[in-house]
């Protein structure tokens, strides 16, 4: 809920308008957050600690030129400001 939120915050003053979504198959795959801007899909996936997390397969070959990546206590900073 902090990374979502403080995103938003971000995205409010820096006046990148996205639209935001949530991911998941039924088979229970899922990525945390998207945002979709610029006509480009960003999805990233919120790990506790340094862990790195993988695109759902299915995300990959139904998404093609999307981006994906973690975000975890390495990185968190630059995802919110």
């Amino acid at each position: 809920n902090f990374l979502f939120i403080e995103r938003q915050k971000r995205n409010a003053y820096t006046r990148r308008y996205a639209n935001i979504y949530f991911w998941r198959t039924y088979d229970r795959k899922e990525i945390d957050y998207i945002e979709e801007y610029d006509g480009e899909l960003h999805g990233y996936e919120f790990k506790w600690g340094d862990k790195m997390a993988k695109a759902p397969k299915l995300w990959l070959q139904t998404y093609e030129n999307s981006f994906f990546e973690t975000i975890n206590k390495e990185n968190f900073l630059e995802f919110v400001t």
